[in-house]
């Protein structure tokens, strides 16, 4: 009996709930998962993972724009490289071996990783973040809009291509690119950065994914169930979320990515031995 019908909507809705929990970067475990579960390569789960983070963050940006908190243009001017670097990606996972792949993959994850424990110790500790030059993306707020600059552009420009580039060779959405860049290089409040960053994984990834199916890497067998189940499983995590407490689900989820991270590098060296 084939159990990918039943192990890839079980993998969504747990990815799904974590997504809901602690934003759209729990994503980023999409092709963890499908690789140890599913026994994927990450050329193969990537745009599987593509999928269901598109999906995902789009729902997102439309309640950003519903709101009136995500800034398109912003969103629409980084997702415009990150369109342009992610196929370059998606070309490279094939021609990349998959260890190396892994390797690059835990060592993304251990960064996050670290940025969220960071965060989350910050937070449930009070300790307030220190004073900053003034970035170059700056808020006009007679008029609600960035006041673009070159250096401004230029950042965003930097962010949105390193962000695609990532989305497409790894099948990470982006977010732990985009939402550290919108903090560092805008005076936005971190709603509106949270919505811009949806805005521009709903782009990114979408694009991603629309290229595989062209070209035949996506395995849709596997995403379709693997997607929806991952909007269910958001729905899901959101109701969860409002009930519980944001650094402490922060934290965990940190330690859980930690652990994969773990796990991804010591496969990859085992499998580099043998």
């Amino acid at each position: 009996m084939d159990y990918t019908t039943l192990i890839s909507p079980a993998l969504g809705i747990l990815v799904g709930v974590l997504m809901g929990l602690t934003g759209a970067g729990g994503g980023i475990l999409s092709v963890p998962l499908l690789i140890f579960f599913l026994h994927l390569s990450i050329a193969e789960a990537a745009p599987i993972a593509l999928c269901a983070v598109a999906l995902a963050s789009s729902i997102g940006a439309i309640l950003g724009l519903k709101n009136k908190i995500l800034r398109y243009k912003a969103a629409g001017f980084m997702a415009l490289f990150g369109l342009v670097f992610s196929p370059i990606g998606l070309w490279l996972a094939p021609q990349i071996p998959n260890n190396p792949l892994q390797i690059l993959f835990g060592i993304v994850l251990i960064f996050v990783a670290t940025r969220l424990l960071i965060l989350a110790y910050k937070e449930i500790k009070g300790i307030p973040e220190g004073l900053r030059k003034p970035p170059p993306c700056l808020m006009n707020h007679e008029i609600g809009k960035l006041r673009w600059t070159v250096p401004c552009a230029r950042a965003l420009m930097f962010a949105g291509s390193i962000a695609g580039l990532l989305s497409g060779l790894l099948g990470v959405g982006g977010g732990f690119i985009i939402v550290p860049a919108l903090k560092r290089y805008t005076d936005l409040p971190m709603k509106s950065i949270v919505a811009t960053s949806l805005g521009v994984l709903a782009i990114v990834t979408g694009g991603g994914a629309v290229f595989s199916a062209l070209s035949g890497g996506l395995n849709v067998i596997v995403a379709a169930p693997f997607s929806l189940a991952a909007l269910g499983g958001l729905l899901l995590g959101q109701v969860f979320g409002k009930k519980l407490s944001g650094p402490n689900i922060q934290m965990i989820f940190a330690i859980f990515t930690f652990i994969i991270a773990a796990t991804l590098l010591v496969n990859a060296l085992i499998n580099f031995t043998l």
